[in-house]
């Protein structure tokens, strides 16, 4: 087990007769195998008053891996991946739900009718880390990827052997891109809190119009005849692929409990894979019952260094037909891996 400590920005200032002194640590929790377990959030206070003396307050918060949001306490490196997206279930009202507290990294055990699955690395690729990748689409030796953050939002096409940029299109500043996916000769765009997706052409990035929608957007992909989206809750939407316009919902349960923080999406052989968000794991999701059949586990695929932990996680599914394999990254990583997903029960490779 070890442990990695990230220092904040210490503040200081001015009381009327005296001073007060505030410092902020951060400190992660790992495994042997670098898996993060926990951090632990610490608060030092120290008031000196003239002639009154000095009064300490101390403050430890421990939060399990998986749990932070948006409103735990950011280091310096980690505040735009914990402003990014919210803890929300998106369950029926009044019903009580777990949230993503409810869960640890990698946190449920192998259930008999849910496949668990782990990897083995085929082949690695180059990727952009600047990039802070949250949607992922290969088609015809082409990997398409839309990006986020305010001001650096945008749309690649590239050479997925080379790595070359033959296409690239930035997003006005005012918008946060988020999940793309291609259908026929359309290349679809949500963006995060603004409601309103982007239609442009496939081939030339030429915009052919934009739609509304009434939820976060977050993940996006397809089954041939309705558009899927995800907005970070357990809830997937289903979109007509015309008109943009909902025609149903459907909840993402594993055994009985809702699985939120759904993010980038993939529809692969009839199923929906879908990222899960702050962790390393990847849920498969029938379309028909929002059941989850099985998990995959990605944990030590890559380790982000320490100033990026929290806004470098794993985002971003492709399908590579031609090997029937999965290609994954993540945000600002700097390669993308070509994998091979291997069954825990019996070790057999898919």
């Amino acid at each position: 087990m070890t442990c990695r400590a990230v220092p904040s920005n210490d503040l200081t200032f001015a009381l009327p007769g005296g001073r007060c002194f505030i410092y902020y640590l951060r400190i992660t929790i790992y495994n042997g195998e670098q898996m993060r377990l926990r951090s632990i959030h610490v608060v030092l206070g120290i008031l000196v008053l003239s002639g009154l003396g000095i009064s300490v307050f101390l403050a430890v918060r421990t939060v399990p891996a998986g749990e932070e949001s948006k409103n735990s306490p950011p280091s310096a490196a980690g505040r735009v991946g914990y402003a990014h997206h919210s803890d929300r279930t998106g369950d029926d009202p009044g019903r009580d739900q777990p949230t993503a507290s409810s869960s640890s990294r990698n946190p449920a055990p192998p259930q008999s009718d849910v496949a668990h699955y782990r990897y083995k690395v085929v082949k690695t690729y180059p990727h952009d880390r600047r990039c802070f990748t949250q949607g992922l689409v290969y088609e015809d030796g082409f990997l398409y990827e839309g990006t986020g953050l305010y001001g650096q939002s945008a749309l690649y096409k590239r050479d997925l052997q080379t790595g070359k940029t033959v296409q690239m299109l930035r997003l006005p500043e005012e918008y946060f891109g988020e999940g793309i996916t291609l259908f026929g000769d359309k290349l679809i765009q949500l963006t995060w809190q603004s409601h309103i997706g982007f239609v442009y052409r496939k081939d030339t990035f030429a915009p052919l119009g934009r739609f509304k929608y009434a939820t976060e957007g977050w993940g996006l992909t397809h089954d041939g005849k309705r558009l899927i989206l995800s907005d970070g809750t357990a809830i997937l939407h289903f979109l007509d692929p015309n008109t943009y316009a909902e025609t149903g919902r459907l909840q993402v349960r594993d055994q009985g409990r809702p699985v939120p923080n759904l993010n980038e999406l993939e529809f692969i052989d009839g199923v929906v894979y879908a990222n899960i968000w702050q962790t390393d794991r990847i849920a498969i999701i029938d379309p028909k019952t929002g059941r989850v059949t099985g998990w995959i586990d990605l944990s030590g695929l890559y380790t982000p260094p320490a100033e990026e932990e929290g806004e470098a996680v794993l985002n971003g599914i492709a399908y590579l037909p031609q090997t029937r394999h999965l290609l994954v990254t993540g945000k600002l990583w700097p390669r993308m891996y070509e994998i091979e997903l291997v069954a825990e029960q019996t070790g057999r490779q898919r």
